[in-house]
């Protein structure tokens, strides 16, 4: 019985992890196009919804749903002594902390604040890719 609650709570992670890592590489993309969209326009209006919308309806719940059903895996597996775990939490730490600061650039451009550039979101826009192939190289390879 613990093994199939296992096995279902291991593939809600997956499917958590997917749906976090897909918001997290568009949300910054959408900010790319927002800079270009005129403040006050149709356009930069609707950036501000389909931003707004990914960040809570995706990005959030898909976060929480990751961390709980990961750490639930991570207690269940009694991984919590092995060092590649270790590296794997302080990287999701690190990702969540991307997640924060896609969170204040999100209210900045609904409040029309733009104080970075174009470049700065298409540079920023690889930082959660390095993270998960990091990520996913601990939890595969498990080299600690």
């Amino acid at each position: 019985m613990f093994e199939d609650v296992y096995l279902w709570i291991k593939a809600l992670h997956v499917i958590a992890v997917i749906s976090w890592m897909a918001g997290m590489l568009y949300l910054p993309r959408l900010f790319v196009y927002h800079c270009d969209a005129e403040i006050g326009s149709k356009q930069s209006e609707t950036f501000k919804v389909m931003e707004r919308r990914l960040f809570k309806a995706i990005i959030n719940p898909a976060m929480i749903v990751t961390w709980l059903a990961g750490l639930f895996l991570a207690w269940s597996g009694h991984w919590f002594s092995f060092g590649w775990l270790h590296v794997k939490l302080a990287l999701v730490l690190a990702l969540s902390a991307v997640h924060g600061f896609f969170s204040r650039w999100l209210k900045d451009f609904a409040a029309d604040r733009r104080p970075r550039s174009q470049k700065f979101y298409r540079i920023i826009n690889e930082v959660p890719t390095v993270l998960m192939i990091l990520i996913v190289v601990m939890v595969i390879v498990k080299p600690f």
